[in-house]
């Protein structure tokens, strides 16, 4: 395990737990070359599927890629990391119960969507004029008009 501040590849783990869901362990690392500490944590290899993206190229299931997307679209908002983990586990694990071999990156963005719509409006907002590649002040506006009339009912 590298340090991400100086890059030595020597710790020792100082602390160990498990998370609140159970589903990772926590650890509390400290640096043998800078003595800095850092978190990190693990979880089960879980079999993913491969994500056909739009252009037909196939990648690895990427946790993290989700993430960055989803604390993008986050940022500014009054909105814990524990929130936002428990958002991308929540496409993850629905992207499991798939059971497919290989997930359209569609599906993928649908489920982001639908769980930010449910979650924060504005977050939904950002994430969707990226994913849905908005062309226009136009479909902005359409897409925050089905929100505002979504949230009225």
């Amino acid at each position: 395990m590298k340090c991400p501040f100086c890059g030595h590849t020597e710790n020792k783990v100082i602390d160990s737990r498990i998370s609140k869901d159970g589903k990772a362990v926590r650890r509390r690392r400290e640096c043998l070359g800078c003595t800095k500490r850092f978190t990190t944590y693990e979880y089960v290899e879980d079999v993913l599927p491969m994500v056909v993206k739009k252009d037909g190229r196939r990648e690895q299931f990427d946790r993290q890629k989700i993430l960055t997307g989803i604390k993008k679209a986050c940022e500014k908002r009054p909105i814990s990391m524990e929130a936002i983990d428990k958002l991308v586990e929540n496409v993850e694990q629905a992207c499991q119960e798939l059971q497919k071999e290989e997930i359209s990156s569609t599906i993928i963005g649908e489920k982001i969507m639908s769980e930010l719509k449910n979650f924060d409006g504005v977050a939904y907002v950002r994430f969707a004029s990226v994913y849905r590649q908005f062309r226009d002040v136009g479909e902005f506006m359409s897409e925050l008009k089905d929100l505002l009339s979504k949230d009225k009912k």
